[in-house]
């Protein structure tokens, strides 16, 4: 099985905007990639898009009344994650809403992999990123998902994420590279 490296920041953003049109902070950074490898690579743009919302009170009672759920649905570390809150439902449900976001934007169904295949990583108080291990790995790389960008939020009600796959950078007529380093950060 694979497992594709939570994502990381590109080196050398310094959030300067520029005045070029499109010069901004991504497309600053794939510009500068671009000359630094004589344009042999290009971007191969998104691969897919993902959005799910999550009803916190109906997924409070579905996690009540089968509690032993939750080691199906979600990894060690994400369940540490969420027991760190005063209330751990919110974080849980951002969190199913993600795996069910990677599902769509991989245009996969339902149990194409386990959901604790896609893992929702924290490091210190940076942005959430994903790693996905396993089959999802696996999918993600046969559909040419490289890079991944994640944003969740929630409210009072309702939990969401908002999953968008990446091809990445790629030489020209090649394949995607294969990862078969370490699953990323630890939350």
């Amino acid at each position: 099985m694979t497992s594709l490296p939570a994502a990381e920041p590109v080196d050398g953003m310094d959030g300067d905007l520029g005045d070029e049109p499109g010069d901004d902070l991504a497309g600053g950074a794939v510009r500068d990639l671009l000359a630094l490898a004589g344009s042999q690579l290009t971007d191969t743009g998104v691969v897919g898009i993902g959005i799910d919302a999550v009803d916190l009170g109906r997924f409070r009672t579905v996690l009540k009344r089968r509690p032993q759920l939750v080691t199906r649905l979600f990894t060690p570390d994400e369940l540490a994650y969420a027991d760190r809150a005063p209330d751990r439902v919110p974080r849980l449900a951002t969190r199913f809403a993600t795996k069910e976001a990677v599902m769509k934007a991989l245009g996969v169904g339902l149990w194409s992999f386990r959901l604790t295949d896609v893992e929702v990583v924290r490091v210190g108080l940076g942005a959430p990123v994903l790693a996905l291990h396993g089959a999802a790995a696996d999918l993600a790389l046969a559909a040419g998902a490289l890079r991944w960008h994640l944003s969740l939020t929630h409210t009072d009600t309702v939990a969401m994420a908002v999953v968008v796959a990446d091809g990445g950078l790629r030489a020209p007529g090649g394949a995607p590279p294969r990862s078969t380093g370490p699953t990323g950060h630890g939350s």
